[in-house]
């Protein structure tokens, strides 16, 4: 019985006795996050990242074009994104035209679906819906 209270109360952050749990060690700098990257719809805008290992990371800030994918004809074009319509995770980034997987934007083509993470990566990828 008293196993489960302590399991309950562990993750209150506390024991039994009322003492703090403390934590083993403090956090490492591969360990902190980032501030989330906001991709707008705007002029290209790219950031070099260093990342754990030594490498590099090409973001995104800002894009305006969409490595875009017609199925039907089975070709790659880049083309000018012109608008966001909707955005499944949260409805008021389609107003402040930010740039997320999922949503589907307006271009010189027709509709399309960003398919990729644009924080994550340097380019916005998508495929052709209409």
């Amino acid at each position: 019985m008293a196993e489960k209270k302590n399991r309950k109360r562990r993750s209150l952050g506390r024991k039994i006795t009322g003492g703090k749990y403390k934590k083993g060690s403090k956090k490492k700098r591969h360990q902190s996050g980032h501030q989330a990257r906001i991709v707008k719809l705007k002029e290209t805008k790219n950031k070099l990242l260093g990342v754990r290992g030594g490498n590099k990371k090409v973001v995104l800030l800002s894009s305006n074009t969409i490595n875009l994918f017609d199925k039907k004809a089975k070709k790659a074009k880049t083309v000018k994104i012109l608008n966001v319509l909707e955005t499944p995770s949260n409805r008021f980034l389609a107003r402040q035209n930010v740039l997320t997987k999922g949503a589907i934007v307006q271009t010189e083509a027709g509709k399309a679906r960003i398919t990729n993470r644009p924080g994550q990566e340097g380019s916005v990828q998508g495929i052709l819906i209409e």
